[in-house]
This record gives C-alpha cells, sequence and structure tokens, in this order.
C-alpha cells in the first residue's frame, strides 16, 4: 500500500451561488415597509388629502365661489380632479422628497450603521447589483408616496363632490375617465421627481454613515433651491434646479389642452439627475472598501 499525500488528494472546489433577484427585491422591500418612519410618514401623506378637502368643504359650506365662467382653482378644489392634483403639489415641496430621502439614507448609510449591510455582500451581491435592489425599493416608495396621496385624494374628492364638478382651470368639464388619466400622469410625474430626489439621497448615502445626515442635506438641498428659484437674478441657474418646474407643472394639468411644455422640461431634468447621482452612487459604492 502506498501513502497518500495531500498532492494525490481531488482539489475541492467552492462555488458561491448568487442570491436570487427575485428574493432580494422581495426582502428589501419588506425591509423598507416594516420600518415604523416609513409607515407613519405614509400615513401622514394619505391623510393630508383628506384634511385639506373636509377644511376647504368646510370653509366653503359646500358653496364654491366662481369668476366668470370658471370655478376658482381654490374654491373647487374639493373636486375628484383638483384635490389630488393640489395636494400632490403641495407635498412635493417637503413631505413627498423627505419619504424618498429616508428611504434613500436608510438603504445604504442606515444599513452600513447597523451592519446590515455586510449581510448583502455576504449573501453574496456583487456591489453593482446591490445599488440596483436599492434604487428599486427607492423607486417603490416614490411610487407608493405618490400614488397614496392621489389616491385619498379621488377617493376624497369622490365622497365631497361625487363625479360632477370636474372643471379645468379653462373652464371646461370632464369626464371622470379623462380626470383619472391626468391624476395618472401627474402620479407618473411626480414619481419621477421623487426617484431624482431618491438618488441624490443614495449618492450622499455612499459617503457617509449617518443617515439623519442624508436626509438633512437633501431637505436642505431642495430648500435652497427652491429660495434661488425666486430671484430673478439667478435665472441663469435655475435650469440647473430640480425643484425650479414643480410650482408650474402640475397646475398645467388642470388646464384643456394640457401644456406639456413645463411637463417636459421638468421630467428630462429629473432624468439628467437621475442619471448623474446614480453614477456618483455606483462609482463611490464599487471603489469603497469594506
Amino acid at each position: 500500500m502506498t501513502a497518500t499525500t495531500w498532492e494525490d488528494a481531488p482539489a475541492v472546489t467552492t462555488r458561491r451561488h448568487r442570491a436570487p433577484l427575485a428574493r432580494l427585491l422581495s426582502s428589501e422591500l419588506r425591509w423598507i415597509f416594516r420600518r415604523p418612519r416609513t409607515l407613519v410618514v405614509l400615513a401622514l401623506l394619505a391623510i393630508f388629502p383628506v384634511i385639506i378637502g373636509i377644511s376647504v368643504q368646510l370653509g366653503t359650506d359646500g358653496q364654491p365661489e366662481t369668476s366668470g365662467d370658471a370655478p376658482l382653482f381654490v374654491s373647487a378644489i374639493t373636486n375628484a380632479l383638483a384635490l389630488p392634483l393640489g395636494s400632490l403639489m403641495m407635498l412635493l415641496g417637503l413631505f413627498l422628497p423627505l419619504a424618498v430621502a429616508m428611504a434613500g439614507a436608510d438603504a445604504i448609510a442606515g444599513e452600513q450603521s447597523v451592519g446590515a449591510l455586510r449581510g448583502w455582500l455576504l449573501a453574496p451581491v456583487v456591489r453593482g447589483r446591490l445599488l440596483g435592489v436599492k434604487v428599486f425599493g427607492v423607486a417603490v416608495v416614490a411610487v407608493v408616496s405618490a400614488g397614496l396621496v392621489a389616491l385619498t385624494g379621488l377617493v376624497t374628492g369622490l365622497i365631497i363632490n361625487g363625479t360632477d364638478g370636474l372643471f379645468t382651470l379653462s373652464g371646461t368639464e370632464l369626464s371622470l375617465v379623462d380626470a383619472l388619466g391626468r391624476i395618472g400622469l401627474a402620479v407618473a410625474w411626480v414619481a419621477l421627481q421623487l426617484l431624482a430626489v431618491g438618488a441624490v439621497a443614495l449618492a450622499i448615502s455612499t459617503t457617509t454613515e449617518h443617515p439623519m445626515l442624508v436626509v438633512a442635506m437633501v431637505l436642505g438641498g431642495l430648500i435652497v433651491s427652491q429660495v434661488l428659484g425666486l430671484f430673478d437674478a439667478l435665472s441663469w441657474l435655475h435650469p440647473f434646479l430640480l425643484p425650479d418646474p414643480w410650482v408650474s407643472a402640475l397646475p398645467d394639468l388642470l388646464r384643456d389642452p394640457i401644456a406639456y411644455d413645463t411637463l417636459g422640461e421638468g421630467a428630462l431634468r429629473a432624468v439628467s439627475y437621475l442619471v448623474i447621482a446614480l453614477s456618483l452612487a455606483y462609482a463611490r459604492i464599487v471603489t469603497r472598501d469594506g
């Protein structure tokens, strides 16, 4: 008999199986929607249109004032068209971006601060795929946030005024199907703007372990951008500011016909922010240590 040395032993190879993408996406969604602060913010967003609709209805005693042949926007805000769009416009200034900023901050910085991010790399998940899963989670939060505001606004408007009085700012009355189409377009446009904000939050999140710092920087940047947009002397800077079209774009959906110029400009600007922010996030996440 001959002794067997370790050189003669068959080589043992180990294979690292990738975690299935569907499991990663579902895990990310469970992680997001189990956070109490996420549920609290979504609940506040959902209740806001209800408060606005009831307050305006009680304040006008159900008798909207008119100016000529066209109902005023403020007095007619309780109908099933103006209430969802008006709520989206009001919340887009701060509270809707807050929801996606929190999601983007928790996605990387938050998980890194508690050590959960290492579990993703041990799954194993390559870093580019990890970023893609995080972007998916932020996109879902953006769509859910915008859709929830529009849905509660629509339901509240239908309860208060039914399907009657779906007037545009041009004085024409729309059918319920046309109104639903405009609301759906508004949700898609707002979700795109929110995804751009979330992408910026993700890019900042790859540089720090403090999620609250990410939220503060994103919201601070939005507030500064909105203030800078008020000065005509800085008109040369306005095309580079993401929130610049937010005030004027959504009211265009209440016109007949719809004016798409500002909506298209805002969508193009959001896509530009999205591409730049995700490129920076990818460059950072694949080169960072740990």
